[in-house]
């Protein structure tokens, strides 16, 4: 149930309304972003709320069988406010979303919240972007518990898996840059696939303090999975995280770390158990 004042309910059972949509973006990074679509700057609590980015959302669909409800967003980049490089660099991935509508007359009289969420996927077209709200009830569809799988569960490093992350990482600075994907550094020479599958977390740079999975290694030359969303320079420092690919061969080998694998890697998967009924389904017959 939405609650408001009653004198902002009072408002709306009027024959005019002054109403206005605002949103709010609050990013991983704890930066505060306000949006109206009205045709001046509000101020609410201390964040102001500028027309000049403003958004068209879609029409917020709620239902009540708990489905994740539908809301996408339309916005146009500018240089103060959301830019294309910083979207690109993934700054506004997973931002908390707040929509609300206020009686911009009188401000005093509170705010009715539409929609609370996390920003999705995130588009770019020219100097437009298109972003999909993915609502709280997308969270009661991810699953939760673990199942039985030959690979290991764990994140290399966390509580479970114990591994020191800093005996498997390397600070290190660009000696090469091939593209804003690949690049090369003098001191890994580590084997070919160590840090496959790893991470890289810069530490200076345009990218500082970004994350970027790595897809290759070799002959000292990283491949990332994806490009930087700003340009890398040689010089610029990072740290990387070798690889694991969660099988029980490399937590012995690699990381001498099998007591805390969590996995089952002999556990019949599903050929084998078609396997075995497909035996036992002939011998009865033959019987």
């Amino acid at each position: 149930m939405r609650v408001i004042s009653p004198q902002l309910e009072g408002h709306f059972s009027g024959g005019l309304t002054t109403l206005a949509t605002c949103w709010r973006l609050t990013r991983q990074d704890g930066a505060e972003l306000g949006f109206t679509d009205l045709d001046r700057t509000l101020v609410i609590d201390t964040l102001e709320y500028d027309s000049i980015a403003g958004f068209t959302p879609t029409t917020v669909e709620s239902k009540s069988n708990m489905s994740v409800d539908n809301l996408d967003l339309e916005g146009q980049t500018f240089p103060s406010k959301i830019t294309e490089s910083d979207l690109l660099a993934g700054m506004y991935d997973y931002a908390e979303v707040e929509i609300f509508l206020v009686n911009y007359e009188d401000l005093a009289q509170g705010k009715l919240v539409v929609k609370r969420g996390r920003l999705g996927e995130v588009t770019l077209n020219a100097q437009m972007f298109h972003a999909e709200v993915r609502g709280l009830t997308q969270h009661l569809s991810q699953t939760i518990g673990e199942v039985y799988s030959p690979s290991c569960r764990a994140v290399l490093g966390d509580s479970r898996c114990k591994v020191n992350l800093a005996s498997v990482t390397v600070t290190t600075t660009i000696s090469e840059v091939v593209s804003n994907q690949t690049f090369k550094a003098n001191s890994l020479t580590q084997a070919a696939g160590w840090f496959t599958g790893g991470e890289v977390e810069w530490t200076s740079g345009n990218n500082d303090g970004r994350r970027m999975e790595v897809k290759e290694f070799s002959s000292k030359q990283v491949v990332l999975a994806l490009p930087m969303g700003k340009s890398i320079q040689v010089g610029d420092g990072f740290k990387i995280i070798a690889g694991c690919d969660k099988t029980h061969e490399t937590c012995q080998a690699k990381f001498n770390n099998i007591l805390n694998f969590r996995g089952e890697p002999y556990v019949p998967g599903v050929d084998a158990l078609l396997t075995t009924a497909g035996t036992m389904s002939k011998s009865n017959r033959n019987g």
